[in-house]
């Protein structure tokens, strides 16, 4: 497994990082606030975990989306979260 380029491990650094996306959640929508807190729940429920090449490959592609304005509907987003859930 390789690990993650795309987290910097600055701490100063990770924790301004935080603060400037959380500013950013929370004007978004409803909606997307609660997928955000979803995404977010996971991940702090999760061990350190490191990713493989195929997996940082898939979220260099969701940043690629996101940036083109590409969005996964709410049925979409439920349907993922739904794999985690007990």
């Amino acid at each position: 497994m390789a690990s993650c380029p795309l987290v910097r491990y600055d701490v100063p650094m990770i924790a301004k990082q935080l603060d400037h996306v959380l500013e950013k959640i929370r004007r978004l929508p409803e909606e997307r606030q609660a997928a955000a807190v979803e995404a977010l729940e996971v991940i702090a429920s999760q061990d350190d975990v490191e990713l493989t090449d195929a997996e940082i490959e898939g979220v260099k592609e969701a940043q690629k989306a996101v940036r083109e304005g590409k969005y996964a509907s709410e049925e979409a987003v439920q349907s993922f979260f739904a794999r985690f859930r007990g």
